[in-house]
């Protein structure tokens, strides 16, 4: 049986994952969710979701976004996106704290037609980056 919006019939108080989220505002769209869905990047309950799984009031979901976890419990079902006051009752976060922002991985810029770095430009990069210290780098 297909409802005549077009969708396939769900149980009563449950909703598609990508739905739910978009509608927290967890992510900016729909087709951000959908996407982060595919890729793997969402787990409801431990297990990987597609976008069309349904989720109900007390599943966990896990989302890797902007490269940062959000752990959520859900709390409230929503069907369409909600203000913000209204979408942070939906959910429960339980989500660990950002990382400070002088602690995020910082990219050195270099300056635009400035060529191809040196040895001596990528050995100062990777110095500041703290990475293949006391590494060798060539053969002997």
């Amino acid at each position: 049986m297909v409802s005549v919006s077009g969708e396939a019939p769900q149980a009563a108080g449950s909703v598609r994952v990508d739905v739910w989220i978009w509608s927290v505002r967890l992510t900016k769209t729909r087709a951000q969710a959908a996407a982060a869905c595919r890729a793997g990047h969402v787990k409801v309950a431990g297990e990987r979701a597609k976008p069309a799984q349904a989720v109900r009031v007390g599943d966990e979901v896990r989302l890797r976004h902007e490269g940062r976890d959000r752990i959520v419990t859900v709390s409230k079902i929503v069907k369409k996106r909600v203000g913000a006051p209204v979408a942070v009752e939906c959910f429960v976060d339980t989500s660990p704290p950002p990382p400070p922002r002088e602690l995020a991985l910082q990219v050195p810029v270099r300056d635009r037609g400035a060529g191809r770095p040196t040895k001596r430009d990528r050995r100062e990069m990777e110095r500041l980056q703290g990475g293949r210290e006391g590494r060798e780098t060539g053969p002997r």
